[in-house]
C-alpha cells in the first residue's frame, strides 16, 4: 500500500467526484490528525473513515476514473473493513449520494442496507440537489 499525503488524497478525490465540491488538502489534514481516522489506498484510490465506539464511518471512497469499474473500489472497501476491524469496529455506516449508482451497487453487494434518506443533502456543482442514502452494515 502506498503512503499518500493530503495533496494526493485531494487530487484523487477531485478526479473521482467531478460533479461535487472536492475536499481540500486542509480538510484531509484535519481529518488525518484525529487518532480515530485512517485511510487505505494507493495511487489509484483510497477509502477514508473513522472508528469510534465499535462503529466505523466510511467518510469517502474515491477511485480515479481510469481505475473505476474494474474492482478497485471493491478491493479498497475490503481493505478498509479489515483495517476498521483491527481498530475495534464491529459495524459500519456511510452516506452516499442517491445519484451515485455505481457506489450504491458496490455497497449493497457488500452487505450494506439502506436505513434512511436525507432529502436534498448534497449540492452538486451545477446547483442541483441530491438525496443522501444512509447505509449500514451490521457485521464487518
Amino acid at each position: 500500500m502506498t503512503q499518500l499525503r493530503s495533496p494526493q488524497l485531494a487530487e484523487i478525490h477531485a478526479a473521482a467526484f467531478r460533479d461535487s465540491r472536492a475536499w481540500t488538502e486542509r480538510e484531509f489534514d484535519n481529518l488525518l490528525t484525529s487518532p480515530h481516522c485512517f485511510y487505505v489506498g494507493d495511487s489509484q484510490g483510497f477509502a477514508l473513515g473513522r472508528v469510534v465506539a465499535g462503529e466505523t464511518e466510511l467518510l469517502t471512497l474515491a477511485v480515479l476514473p481510469q481505475a473505476q469499474g474494474i474492482g478497485h473500489g471493491r478491493s479498497l472497501l475490503r481493505q478498509y473493513h479489515e483495517t476498521a476491524l483491527s481498530r475495534g469496529a464491529e459495524s459500519s455506516f456511510l452516506e452516499v449520494a442517491a445519484t451515485n449508482t455505481p457506489a450504491i451497487k458496490l455497497y449493497l453487494s457488500d452487505g450494506y442496507s439502506k436505513v434512511a434518506c436525507r432529502k436534498n443533502y448534497y449540492t452538486k456543482l451545477d446547483g442541483t440537489l441530491a438525496d443522501a442514502l444512509i447505509l449500514t452494515k451490521a457485521r464487518l
